[in-house]
């Protein structure tokens, strides 16, 4: 990105980006259709012109249904996926679809004990984790993170978008000194942007150097946040100096990319639920395509965006999905340096979201669980220890949640008999 000379010239900028992306957004889905298919034509044209190859990075439904979208246009293009942290159900997709499985260089739990935990956002995690180590050469960031007040390189800003919104100030602003002295707090545990760089990014990156070839990735504007900045900035193909990416789907809404599956007969995951289609057409003709289960995946453990959610949130709907998973993550993924165990549970209390009792919002469910032994090795591939409990521990705390189930049910009775 160009240097500007002022804060309003920079704003303008991103102001006339985003008008532009926009306006890609609101066309009729068969427009968006064909648009997508020219820039794959274009990215592939380019690649070969720089003697690059390409593949596609495959994860959740909005890179399987691009796979699928190039696949139907007459490319051949292999498929490269961090497969083993999906759901059960993407995962065999991915099987189906003949996916080249990368590794992460961490597991989940180490990334959590050694890294911290990637909760609120990317961009949020990443300056908490800054405050939370200091050094001589981010000594402006973490004042401005603290302050709002900028430096040359912010023009001077006095109240800028580097500040941590109040709320967090509150909380993890005393992992600095400066936010210390000005009474912050600061939490038992650690917090992190850097999970996906560890579980996919690196390991894919590496493949494609490997293999001399850049991705076709599924992202879009509409989800937000530091996707949705990158793809107004530089637009669906890029070539930089050191990297290259297509992104044809970057003007989509979930949407289109439900319809799309449906008119490409894409194998859509379990973990989506059913298709809906709207009763009604939208002004442009095309009627609203979504899901009943998940709207987006990725990680059993990852926490960017919960503070958005309503219960039932994804950690409530995992507990749907496998109680003995949601167990790990939420009590026992890590440990203090005095031993104790802990997990998300603990994050979520700090922060202020509720998740406990998650069985209250499925009484009817009966889906059992089932581990994923990876989840719970170290790098080294070796059985995490305090994962193992005795059968007289797992037991007990059944028998405590069996007995909590029966009281809630019978007041849920009491108050059906109370409304007769």
């Amino acid at each position: 990105m160009r240097d500007f000379d002022s804060i309003e010239e920079y704003k303008a900028h991103k102001m006339e980006k985003h008008r532009q992306m926009v306006m890609k957004q609101n066309v009729p889905y068969s427009v968006k259709v064909e648009m997508s298919k020219s820039r794959i034509r274009d990215f592939i044209k380019e690649c070969e012109k720089r003697n690059l190859n390409y593949h596609v990075s495959v994860g959740g439904l909005d890179s399987i249904v691009l796979a699928k979208l190039i696949e139907s246009m007459g490319y051949d293009v292999p498929r490269v996926s961090a497969s083993t942290l999906e759901d059960k159900s993407i995962q065999a997709v991915h099987k189906e679809m003949g996916c080249i499985v990368v590794n992460p260089l961490k597991s989940k739990v180490n990334i959590l004990q050694e890294e911290g935990f990637p909760v609120l956002s990317k961009k949020i995690a990443n300056k908490i984790d800054t405050l939370a180590n200091p050094s001589e050469k981010n000594k402006t960031v973490r004042h401005a993170i603290i302050t709002g007040e900028c430096g040359a390189q912010g023009h001077y800003a006095t109240d800028s978008k580097m500040r941590l919104p109040l709320t967090y100030l509150k909380l993890f602003g005393g992992l600095d000194a400066e936010g210390a002295a000005l009474g912050y707090g600061k939490p038992n545990f650690k917090v992190s942007h850097k999970c996906c760089y560890y579980l996919k990014e690196a390991p894919c990156d590496n493949w494609a150097k490997e293999h001399n070839s850049v991705p076709f990735l599924g992202l879009m504007a509409s989800e937000g946040g530091q996707r949705a900045d990158a793809l107004e900035e530089n637009g669906c193909n890029y070539f930089g100096k050191t990297t290259a990416r297509s992104c044809p789907f970057a003007f989509y809404f979930h949407s289109d990319v439900v319809h799309l599956a449906v008119d490409l007969g894409v194998h859509i995951p379990e973990i989506y639920g059913e298709v809906i289609i709207s009763k009604e057409p939208n002004g442009f003709g095309d009627y609203e395509y979504s899901t009943t289960g998940e709207q987006r995946t990725g990680c059993s453990m990852c926490g960017f965006g919960i503070q958005l959610e309503e219960r039932p949130h994804r950690f409530d709907r995992l507990y749907e999905r496998n109680p003995k998973e949601w167990d790990f993550w939420m009590n026992r993924c890590c440990k203090h340096e005095d031993g104790t165990p802990y997990g998300w549970g603990e994050v979520l209390d700090y922060i202020g979201i509720k998740w406990r009792d998650p069985e209250h919002w499925y009484l009817d469910s009966e889906i059992i669980g089932q581990h994923s032994i990876f989840d719970y090795m170290d790098s080294s591939g070796n059985v995490i220890e305090f994962y193992k409990e005795s059968e007289e521990n797992e037991r007990a705390i059944h028998e405590k949640d069996i007995e909590s189930l029966k009281h809630r049910l019978a007041a849920i009775q009491e108050m059906g008999r109370d409304s007769d």
